[in-house]
């Protein structure tokens, strides 16, 4: 990317592109109830952030839960949720900051620090989560964190990784807009 250039075509959208993808898996992990499940027939136990559902035996009705009605349950959801908003505005700054011919570099570092912030209000949603959930819920067989949970810690990485990304692009900002003479290592004889 920085030896194309931001104004190289195909270059340019892959940041906003990435935040996209985060975002979406955002969604999944907000939406998915597969935060906890059984590991092992017969399937007793499903939960999502927002409640927990349980089946006394095989074959017969879930009986659900919700999670808010315990503080941890509410700060989760919350923790997680704002991590989520910000990573939407993030999203939204990106995507005005590169449609904009001459990029304001300062504005994307900005992007980045948020992005950081972003990370922190949702790694304490996904911490508050199972610490919560396994000392407060009874759990019956053996269960694991699935999908969903890892949907969400997929998103938190990524925040973290384009945080970094977003802060150090300025550092190139000479190569990316072309101001720097490039370097021969050729010498004639």
């Amino acid at each position: 990317m920085v030896k194309y250039g931001l104004d190289y075509t195909r270059c340019r959208w892959i940041l906003p592109l990435l935040l996209g993808i985060g975002v979406i898996f955002g969604i999944i992990a907000l939406a998915g109830r597969g935060w906890l499940e059984s590991q092992t027939l017969p399937y007793v136990q499903q939960a999502s952030l927002w409640q927990s559902c349980r089946r006394p035996q095989q074959g017969g009705d879930w009986t659900c839960e919700s999670l808010m009605g315990y503080a941890w349950g509410r700060a989760a959801a919350a923790t997680y949720l704002v991590g989520f908003i910000l990573l939407v505005i993030c999203f939204a700054l990106a995507i005005i900051a590169f449609a904009i011919d001459t990029l304001r570099f300062n504005f994307i570092r900005g992007i980045g620090g948020l992005l950081f912030v972003a990370a922190v209000f949702s790694i304490m949603g996904l911490v508050i989560y199972p610490v919560k959930f396994t000392s407060e819920i009874e759990m019956t067989g053996i269960n694991m964190f699935s999908w969903a949970y890892g949907f969400g810690w997929t998103t938190a990485i990524m925040e973290i990784c384009l945080g970094f990304f977003f802060c150090c692009l300025p550092n190139y900002e000479d190569q990316i807009l072309g101001n720097v003479k490039p370097t021969y290592f050729y010498s004639s004889p």
